[in-house]
């Protein structure tokens, strides 16, 4: 990959997520997501581009893989077809008028960090021909990113004083999730599918990882029902 299909690799997906932003109405519950998901891709652009990550390949087939993931379910979501698990509560409450902005942006990001983030590594290390190990470095400073836009998130999202009856609850209720620990999950759940992948070929080792990814979105899939509890 040369530096100029690196920069395009980013660029592309970033054009995509603007396209998607153009074509939502603002309030809709995925278009919250989307918004602060771009804010993301354009934030690791300009850092690859800086030169802050040593192994920019590494680093962008990494972000490129992984929001590959979400565009799928988004165009899956278009299609009529049933997205994975963990994102299918965002689709269903898109339109929900008692689920708040934040909720919206973090049930995006649960469920893209949670489930697709570990997929996503496994799928960089098929397409580098690398194992998870050679990718650490990238995947903590991308995770260093998501957790300092997550905390903007919530500065920004977060209802005023002025809507503190609403306020009570939604602190309450996502305060029992962490973008921290969702990565460290990720991380985990990522070796332990490099290592099911590295097992000799054959049915058993096909369905353990067939279960394992399934267990994944599923739970997944349930704490973005949580995260999307309706307030209102």
């Amino acid at each position: 990959m040369t530096q100029i299909e690196e920069f395009l690799s980013v660029d592309s997906v970033a054009e995509r997520m603007r396209a998607l932003r153009a074509r939502w109405p603002e309030q809709d519950g995925v278009a919250v997501f989307n918004r602060v998901y771009l804010s993301v891709t354009e934030e690791i652009g300009r850092r690859v581009r800086a030169g802050e990550f040593r192994e920019r390949v590494e680093a962008v087939t990494l972000v490129v893989r992984f929001a590959q993931r979400y565009l799928a379910a988004v165009d899956a979501a278009d299609a009529g077809r049933r997205p994975p698990a963990c994102w299918r509560p965002l689709f269903e409450y898109r339109r929900h008028p008692g689920v708040r902005p934040l909720q919206f942006a973090l049930a995006g990001i649960n469920a893209h960090i949670g489930h697709d983030l570990a997929l996503a590594v496994v799928d960089t290390c098929r397409t580098l021909g690398c194992a998870p190990a050679a990718l650490e470095d990238e995947f903590d400073q991308v995770g260093e990113i998501l957790v300092l836009l997550e905390e903007r998130i919530r500065e920004e999202l977060m209802p005023g004083p002025d809507l503190l009856e609403v306020a009570d609850p939604l602190t309450h209720l996502l305060g029992s999730w962490s973008l921290e620990r969702a990565r460290d999950g990720a991380w985990l759940a990522a070796r332990s599918l490099w290592q099911l992948d590295r097992l000799p070929a054959g049915g058993l080792a096909a369905e353990l990882a067939e279960e394992f990814t399934e267990r994944l979105d599923r739970s997944v899939g349930l704490v973005g029902r949580m995260l999307l509890t309706p307030l209102g």
